[in-house]
């Protein structure tokens, strides 16, 4: 729940950010100043881009949440049955099934216990920041590391 929150508060943030030089642009325009008119220029140029970016920044860190807690989530398993190597074991399994979920789709990607999408198929570095599930391979190494 903290980590939510403070997310929370971070987007947020960023949004009143845009928000707010979007507004000081549009009254810096209405000064005879012409310095204060470029300003205003750069400031809604600023308020543009945080608006535009600031929907794939939280976009990200929603994700890179969901894969963090699949990590934890292992943890958790691995202390409740203090016995890591048999669910990394079925990880491995479960990762090897080849079939294409016919019911899956991105609403309810992040119920499955591995990503429904990737049947065999590996991740490149950017597609793995839009991933709901860290990849498999990280889940077991992670769990075959831990110390119960």
């Amino acid at each position: 729940m903290l980590l939510s929150t403070a997310v929370v508060v971070l987007v947020g943030f960023i949004a009143l950010a845009s928000d707010w030089f979007l507004r000081w642009s549009f009254w810096g325009r209405k000064s005879s100043n012409d310095d204060r008119g470029q300003l205003g220029a750069i400031m809604m140029l600023f308020g543009i881009v945080l608006a535009i970016l600031s929907p794939l920044v939280a976009t990200l860190i929603q994700l890179a949440i969901s894969r963090k807690r699949e990590f934890l989530a292992d943890a958790s398993g691995a202390l409740l049955t203090r016995y890591p190597e048999g669910l990394a074991s079925a990880l491995q399994k479960i990762s090897m099934d080849q079939t294409l979920m016919r019911s899956a789709n991105k609403a309810t990607a992040h119920l499955f216990i591995s990503n429904p999408f990737s049947a065999g198929r590996r991740s490149q570095k950017i597609s793995a920041l839009f991933m709901t599930h860290p990849p498999v391979e990280e889940r077991i190494k992670a769990l075959r590391g831990l110390q119960v």
